[in-house]
């Protein structure tokens, strides 16, 4: 049970104790074996197994044992050659057949491999309730899936296939951190299930637990270097975390295992385009298309470079692409997206406004998103972080000045002015961190709502509110290569301006506004990869657009001076004047290269990253006119907003 449980230190102190008094219980030498494999003390481990040989040589679990110890030290020949034998001596253990094939894999021999994969599975007691819950799944009845795997944990809470696929039932419902348990407690139990591996990098990259996810690639390539998905995992790992030139070089090695790998080549074009080489990444996507005729991911990746224009072929081939029967309603949202901004490119609007509407009415049904909810934090927040709060913990929080927030709505220009900011020398632009945000997850403890943040703040002390900047600070260590000031540019934050005055008191943030018109329907128009789930449909945008307002006037009631409002259109009217003013109010001295901002070679992950390597343009200002005739819904409920504008930025209906 400490075992299972995790407690391998109490499980090891429990058989040593046993074994001074009966030295010779094979079964609590092979216990013994099991937990010193836990706490990778190797050479012990190996002692305890070959004494349970020596003394019981018909006994097959020390044969098992020692198995998995010459996997944990790359021997996969012996490995081979100890689970044949635990298997020659019980030929009914299912799990040995499983890691029988681990091993077989790692040494290349595939054939074989899935010989005693299969004859596993014809072993396992459970094989029919694991049937029946994938049938379950590929119904859409999850509930069911996750009660018949329930029900094979209860009997066998070891069972590795059974903690992968409830687990994916778990990622599926984006409960990440109830799949990372499972998957990390099918690791622990098989070492070498390279799937459960592969699904517990992926469940990590999701939830940005960067380093873990890095930690289980790199452990997946040493296994398995000769499988091109191991590479491919790596790559994906190594760009989360910003370690580009690595990712790339574990897509190239993925592309020479297997030349024409999507993902790789996905992959590629992805990082080729973060890092600013454009002509690389649209070959990158370009190829894709031609080894997978049927894929619908890159063509959207062209499109959303912004500055790149489709032939007329491609379009004919996304169209007769889009006509096919059976095509999955994600490659669906990603053809209407890339159809609709090539149509708005070509300047045929009310085609490219039917594409975007096709493709987000069909995404919003993936989508998780209840504007009640939104309204109902912006309430608390107003109601918490009042001004009798902030009076009463002034002072408080972590002194570190360092970060400079850049928040608002997407698509309101925040990438450019980061990109202004990341051009002077004292400052480093990092991209759309989640610290923050992870912070106020611990901030919660409890259902209740006094238990759940932001009310959970009002019985904190001055100390702990420094406690929490500090720890924003150290977390966000890892983004940072040592300037004096670095950028956290989510647009999300600008919900935690309260708890930022609080927690770090001397930070700055600049709000980004653009015309309300443009900043929601840009966010319309824009398929994220994430997040951001009101942003497709017009009344919830809108929505969403009152309550981001209704919050920054009361963070500049409440806090006066302490946010900048930046809007776009004034920094496309005279980028010197606002440059200027974004640097005095960061406290740093004036530099002209903030002036050439698209000269800087950094690597921009967001959906901007082409448009800022360009000298400051006009022509996304006011594109909203161009489908005012299908906004009507948005400008209604964004009425009280434009009409503080003036007139002429108004639209023909107001």
């Amino acid at each position: 049970m400490l075992l299972r449980s995790g407690d391998a230190d109490m499980a090891e102190q429990i058989c040593r104790a046993v074994l001074a008094m009966h030295p010779t219980d094979a079964n609590f030498l092979c216990l013994s074996a099991r937990a010193l494999l836990r706490l990778n003390e190797l050479k012990l481990a190996e002692d305890r197994a070959n004494a349970a040989i020596a003394l019981h040589p018909d006994f097959p679990k020390p044969h098992e044992i020692l198995g998995d110890l010459h996997m944990r030290q790359d021997r996969a020949e012996q490995a081979v050659a100890a689970f044949q034998r635990a298997i020659g001596l019980d030929p009914t253990r299912a799990d040995t057949h499983i890691k029988l094939g681990m091993a077989l894999l790692r040494l290349g021999r595939a054939e074989e491999a899935e010989k005693a994969i299969e004859h596993s599975r014809r072993l396992d007691p459970y094989r029919e309730l694991i049937a029946r819950a994938a049938e379950y799944s590929l119904d859409g009845d999850l509930a069911s899936a996750e009660a018949n795997y329930r029900q094979i944990l209860t009997r066998k809470p070891d069972h590795v296939e059974a903690l992968r696929l409830i687990a994916a039932v778990a990622a599926s419902q984006r409960h990440y951190g109830d799949a990372e348990i499972f998957l990390r407690r099918a690791t622990d139990c098989a070492p070498d299930f390279a799937r459960a591996r592969a699904d517990l990098i992926s469940v990590q990259l999701e939830m940005e637990k960067l380093e873990d996810a890095q930690e289980n690639a790199e452990l997946l390539v040493r296994a398995y270097g000769h499988f091109p998905d191991a590479h491919l995992l790596l790559g994906n790992a190594y760009g989360a975390a910003g370690r580009f030139d690595e990712a790339l070089a574990a897509y190239e090695k993925t592309l020479e295992l297997a030349p024409g790998h999507r993902g790789a080549l996905l992959g590629l074009g992805n990082t080729l385009k973060t890092v600013g080489l454009h002509d690389a990444a649209v070959a990158a996507y370009r190829a894709c298309i031609k080894e997978h005729p049927d894929a619908a991911e890159p063509y959207w990746s062209l499109a959303n470079l912004k500055t790149f224009r489709f032939g007329e072929g491609e379009v004919s081939a996304m169209q007769a692409l889009l006509n096919k029967e059976g095509l999955p309603a994600e490659s669906i949202v990603q053809l209407c997206n890339a159809l609709g901004l090539d149509h708005e490119n070509r300047g045929e609007y009310d085609h490219a406004f039917e594409y975007f509407r096709r493709g987000n009415s069909l995404r919003r049904q993936s989508e998780r998103y209840d504007p009640v909810d939104t309204e109902n934090l912006c309430d608390r927040m107003i109601r918490v972080f009042n001004r009798e709060t902030v009076a009463q913990f002034a002072g408080s929080g972590d002194t570190n000045g360092s970060p400079i927030f850049i928040v608002g709505l997407p698509r309101s220009g925040s990438t450019l002015i980061e990109q202004i900011l990341a051009s002077h020398s004292q400052v480093e632009g990092t991209h759309e961190l989640s610290e923050l945000s992870r912070l106020t997850e611990v901030l919660s403890k409890g259902h209740d709502l006094r238990d759940r943040y932001p009310d959970s703040i009002l019985d904190f002390g001055a100390r702990k509110f420094a406690e929490l900047g500090a720890m924003y600070i150290a977390r966000t260590r890892k983004h940072r290569a040592g300037r004096a000031f670095f950028i956290d540019k989510n647009p999300n934050n600008f919900v935690h301006v309260g708890l930022l005055k609080l927690i770090l008191p001397n930070c700055k943030i600049i709000d980004v506004r653009r015309h309300p018109l443009d900043s929601c329907f840009g966010s319309y128009k824009q398929l994220f990869a994430r997040g951001q789930p009101f942003s497709y449909d017009l009344m919830e945008l809108g929505e969403y657009y009152l309550q981001y307002r209704r919050l920054m006037e009361h963070w500049h009631d409440v806090l006066a001076g302490f946010v900048l409002e930046v809007r776009y259109e004034d920094v496309v009217a005279d980028l010197e004047r606002e440059a200027r003013r974004i640097l005095a109010f960061c406290g740093l001295p004036w530099e002209e290269e903030c002036l050439r901002f698209y000269e800087v070679e950094r690597a921009v992950k967001t959906a901007s990253s082409e448009q800022v390597r360009q000298p400051i343009y006009a022509t996304s200002i006011n594109l909203w006119r161009n489908y005012e005739r299908h906004l009507g819904v948005l400008i209604e409920i964004l009425t009280p907003e434009l009409l503080k504008l003036p007139k002429a930025d108004r639209p023909l209906s107001i």
